[in-house]
């Protein structure tokens, strides 16, 4: 799915969990973190910081052609009754010929770049990571809108809990604007009426 719901401007609240009871061991599997590695982000409400590198080019061609000829010639020497000869004979001939040709293309690029801090949501069965993250900013009456999520294995968080949006699995970011720089380039709702009956 390619189109994103309007934008709503609600913080992403990690998911509940409920509270292990404490057993009275120095060891609690729940808020574990091992004494001799780097801070790095494991557990529910963590902080991660996601470069966004995104580069997506695309291109296609096609071309097809279609030739068909087609020929056929007949003539009657012989009627009931009577016999044809000569000039009087009768030559029936048809002829068709169909060309087809045509190309197509079409060439994409997108580019993103930026930076956002996501939270972590969620930590999956096999200890994958759930982040989502949301980023505004707001100058005058404009609002841009910048979210990100997507589904991180630990592994590969860089120490300071970064890691790159390339090693992101289910990565979904949007980017949006609203106020009147967003409005100026929407078409109104009474041209998108009339357009909508244009046969071109």
């Amino acid at each position: 799915m390619v189109d994103f719901a309007e934008p709503k401007v609600t913080p992403v609240v990690p998911v509940a969990v409920a509270a292990r009871p404490a057993s009275g061991s120095l060891f609690q599997a729940s808020s574990y973190r091992p004494a001799f590695e780097d801070r790095r982000a494991r557990l529910v409400g963590d902080t991660v910081t996601v470069q966004i590198v995104e580069n997506v080019t695309a291109s296609q061609k096609s071309t097809s052609t279609v030739n068909r000829n087609s020929s056929i010639d007949s003539s009657i020497t012989a009627l009931p009754l009577q016999t044809l000869s000569g000039s009087s004979k009768l030559d029936i001939g048809a002829s068709s010929n169909n060309n087809f040709s045509g190309k197509g293309g079409t060439e994409s690029a997108n580019t993103f770049s930026g930076s956002i801090t996501a939270t972590v949501i969620e930590v999956l069965p096999n200890g994958h990571l759930v982040v989502a993250g949301e980023k505004q900013i707001g100058v005058n009456q404009n609002v841009d809108v910048l979210r990100f999520s997507g589904t991180i294995d630990p592994r590969l968080v860089q120490p300071g809990s970064v890691i790159s949006s390339t090693q992101v699995a289910n990565v979904r970011v949007e980017s949006r604007g609203r106020g009147p720089q967003g409005e100026a380039q929407t078409v109104g709702w009474l041209s998108r009426f009339f357009l909508s009956f244009q046969p071109i």
